[in-house]
């Protein structure tokens, strides 16, 4: 049996691997991540967004390696001023120094090690069905906050009760949702591929 590493993910069954192929999938992932960090719900300290669901999608179907790299890529395009990350309430976007001290870039950080997660579980076929993939995406959120809580308490001086009040309890439907959508949307897409690829 090939090892985890070895294993193809989604992306490689629809485009043919070469190095090429890997930097446009790596760019396409994090356009793609700081697309959906434009839906967003303005709330303080921390905005609700599609970046979850992003970096799932991307991690699941790019593999480990490439979708950590995709979610690291976006975040380093921000902090070097591109007005990528989640929209404010009036609009603006937060870049570079103030981006990375803001309460919310420790989700960020989060995310690339969420998606490098979900990436190495895809290449462990757990994106085949669908109750593997909502484990696995579940997972990923699990380690988002694992970073994000402790980030956001030392930012804003919280207590721990105020650090779950404004940095978990709100996000928590929302994210079972996303696992949810991801979760159902991986397999399908698998079942396309392979009835495309016969």
């Amino acid at each position: 049996m090939a090892p985890a590493a070895a294993r193809p993910v989604l992306a490689d069954r629809v485009v043919p691997r070469s190095a090429w192929a890997d930097l446009a999938l790596v760019v396409g992932g994090a356009g793609f991540t700081a697309l959906l960090a434009q839906f967003a719900v303005p709330m303080w300290p921390v905005p609700i967004t599609g970046q979850t669901l992003a970096i799932l999608l991307v991690g699941a179907s790019l593999g480990w390696a490439r979708g950590a790299s995709a979610v690291a890529l976006y975040a380093a395009v921000g902090v070097l001023g591109a007005p990528i990350s989640a929209p404010k309430g009036d609009g603006s976007h937060l870049t570079g120094f103030a981006w990375l001290a803001a309460p919310d870039f420790g989700y960020v950080v989060g995310m690339i090690l969420a998606a490098g997660l979900v990436g190495w579980l895809a290449q462990l076929r757990w994106d085949r069905t669908v109750l593997k993939a909502v484990v696995a995406f579940v997972a990923g959120e699990a380690v988002v906050y694992a970073v994000g809580l402790p980030w956001l308490a030392v930012v804003t001086h919280a207590t721990a009760q105020q650090t779950i009040e404004w940095g978990l309890t709100p996000f928590l439907l929302g994210d079972a949702i996303k696992a949810l959508i991801a979760g159902a949307l991986l397999p399908v897409a698998w079942l396309i591929v392979r009835r495309v690829k016969r």
